[in-house]
């Protein structure tokens, strides 16, 4: 069974008599990735790269906005507070899984991680965009749309031509560097980047950890699991 490393969050939590800094993650995210077939590890921000060692592919979790000024911007009034050592780790970490040849899953943030560690930049507001559709009604809260793949594409192969994918976003991808751009809503927003030159580096808008799109999205994450069932053989 392929091991995963999963990113997660480092935040305030309040369990029994505690109220302590937490690293934690949505049981959503393992209840997903044990469907597929995966045993979960999880990479709390701080985690060096080294960890990736003895792992088989990579998942990165949605969350907060990543800091503006890691792609040479100033903060939009709209972003959250940085949380600058997640963002540090799961830059390192995902570069460092590209050196290794490992696959990669990038869900919602996680998209956007690979996006700017590639030389790309978000748009930090799409409200703030002419003719954007609803991505997100308020925090905490998802909305359905349509999203179109690339003929071709490795999402496109899952998914064929068109989808309904879940939203809850309000920043996206502006330039994905040099991934490629393999899906997108009506309005024209990224929702899929990937690096088609590998067996499987992959980069979606959406969530499929939500549990209403645990069929609809499943065969994403087991074809991200079986890529990673293949790094592991092959190693």
């Amino acid at each position: 069974m392929p091991v995963i490393g999963l990113s997660s969050y480092l935040e305030p939590a309040r369990w029994g008599a505690w109220e302590l800094p937490a690293a934690l993650i949505p049981e959503w995210y393992l209840d997903l990735f044990g469907a597929a077939g995966a045993t979960v590890v999880l990479l709390p921000p701080g985690f060096g790269p080294d960890a990736l060692e003895r792992l088989d592919g990579l998942a990165m979790a949605g969350g907060a906005d990543i800091d503006a000024t890691r792609y040479g911007q100033a903060s939009h009034e709209t972003a959250d507070v940085p949380r600058t050592s997640r963002d540090a780790s799961e830059i390192g970490l995902y570069l460092r899984a590209r050196e290794l040849g490992m696959p990669v899953l990038g869900i919602c943030r996680g998209l956007q991680v690979m996006a700017v560690a590639h030389g790309g930049s978000l748009i930090q507001n799409l409200p703030d965009v002419p003719d954007t559709i609803v991505h997100r009604e308020r925090p905490g809260t998802f909305v359905e749309h349509s999203a179109t793949f690339a003929a071709g594409s490795r999402v496109a192969d899952i998914y064929g031509s068109e989808a309904v994918v879940n939203s809850s976003h309000h920043q996206a991808v502006d330039s994905a560097g040099d991934l490629t751009v393999s899906g997108r809503a009506a309005d024209g927003t990224v929702e899929v980047c990937e690096d088609p030159s590998v067996d499987f580096c992959v980069g979606v808008q959406w969530h499929p950890e939500h549990p209403d799109r645990r069929t609809a999205d499943l065969p994403l994450v087991q074809a991200f699991v079986a890529a990673a069932a293949r790094y592991r053989s092959s190693r």
